[in-house]
């Protein structure tokens, strides 16, 4: 029987994914340059304890937990999506686009405006991440080609614009002041009202992920083959394309370009559950949090009081587990 037609396995990786996340939110609420006990952390969130307690729980730590827990869901759903459509395990979010558009969005938002704040510059990086993709898409549909051509249009304007960015950053040296900490990808900064400003489109996003499911398990397959089995790719095509933007466009706005998550989920969840996409989807937007939560804790702890931002303890983490899972395929192989 195949990990696809064993439906325990999925439940019980499910459930595994769900009790480590619980322990990574107790955790991202917990520690820090203030540690705090467990039970002083049920008393904050109950409205008992001391104000100093309730400020470091309510105001720093809940904010920041809620946007790692909808930032690492965003993205490990949008790898998941983007490996399955393109059948590449090597594919992330980042390959329509997406980091490149919300990012040299941001740079014109700090150069040309001023701007500074996490909540200032959201609907920028939104912006940018949705008009790139779009951008993206009318040129990768102008042909033959479907997922590759994508692709391929998603690196080409992805390393322009990163080039114009940069440039942009280099020629003002305080927009790239301004810049450096988002641009790192952290938690820092972005409080419950940019929460619940992207919290929309990941809930779209989110929905059209799932009614593509079925679609994506045939593609798995083939392209010649889900059309045989009455699956409309083109319109798969674009439904991926739509959730990936939403996603990683609000997951980018919000914590900033954040890599490996995209592309290291969907490869871990596999291995737990089996390739099933109505399976994989789900436990990826559980498994995302707990790498991004993982990270912001660690970071936190580094160089304690200072911080590492979290995109950039993600990179340390993903690149030896890419390693083990790429030697680990390897010895299959053969």
């Amino acid at each position: 029987m195949t990990a696809a037609a064993r439906p325990g396995r999925g439940i019980l990786g499910t459930g595994v994914v769900a009790v480590i996340l619980v322990v990574a939110v107790i955790a991202s609420l917990a520690l820090g340059a203030n540690p705090l006990a467990p039970p002083a952390v049920i008393d904050a969130l109950a409205g008992r304890g001391t104000t100093e307690t309730a400020f470091v729980v309510w105001d720093l730590r809940v904010p920041r937990t809620l946007v790692g827990i909808v930032a690492g869901a965003a993205l490990g759903a949008a790898g998941a999506l983007m490996q399955a459509f393109t059948r590449n395990p090597l594919a992330d979010p980042g390959l329509l686009g997406v980091g490149a558009g919300a990012a040299f969005a941001v740079a014109l938002a700090v150069a040309l405006f001023g701007l500074s704040g996490a909540g200032e510059i959201i609907w920028p990086a939104f912006a940018g991440a949705l008009v790139v993709t779009l951008a993206v898409y009318v040129i990768g549909a102008s042909g033959t080609g479907g997922a590759v051509r994508l692709i391929l249009a998603g690196v080409a304007l992805g390393a322009v614009l990163s080039g114009v960015t940069t440039a942009i950053t280099l020629t003002d040296p305080e927009a790239f002041d301004r810049m450096r900490g988002w641009n790192a990808g952290s938690l820092l900064g972005a409080g419950l009202d940019d929460l619940a400003a992207i919290g929309p489109f990941v809930a779209a996003g989110v929905l059209v992920a799932f009614t593509l499911a079925n679609g994506l398990n045939a593609i798995a397959l083939g392209d010649d083959v889900a059309r045989s089995q009455g699956v409309d790719v083109g319109r798969i095509r674009i439904g991926v394309v739509v959730a990936v933007t939403l996603l990683a466009g609000a997951a980018t706005a919000i914590a900033g370009p954040i890599s490996f998550v995209g592309l290291m989920i969907p490869h871990v969840v596999k291995w737990i559950v089996g390739p099933d996409q109505r399976v994989v989807l789900p436990v990826s937007l559980l498994a995302g949090p707990v790498v991004v939560l993982a990270a912001d804790v660690l970071g936190r702890l580094l160089i304690a009081p200072a911080e590492v931002p979290v995109g950039i303890v993600v990179a340390f983490i993903g690149a030896p587990l890419l390693i083990a899972l790429a030697r680990r395929r390897t010895a299959k192989a053969r």
